[in-house]
């Protein structure tokens, strides 16, 4: 899932960067429009689906296999002070 995400956070990142500077240039920079612009519903799809990876991102997975292996870096060390 992890890699997932990171694919689709780099893809989309790429994309929105390029997209940018088309618009300096004039030019449509748009990989994604450019690749899947004949199946506008699966652009739509890999749109959604990178938005998702950002939110994932930004509040993190509950899922079990990621909860697990957060699990060591999320205890916090017992210093004997009291809450």
């Amino acid at each position: 899932m992890r890699k997932i995400r990171k694919v689709l956070l780099i893809v989309g990142g790429l994309n929105w960067g390029l997209v940018g500077v088309g618009m300096l240039m004039g030019v449509n920079l748009n990989v994604i429009n450019l690749l899947l612009g004949g199946v506008p519903t699966l652009e739509a799809v890999v749109y959604v689906l990178v938005g998702l990876a950002a939110i994932l991102k930004i509040f993190g997975c509950r899922c079990k296999t990621c909860m697990a292996s957060c699990a060591s870096c999320c205890q916090t060390p017992n210093t004997g002070a009291q809450a």
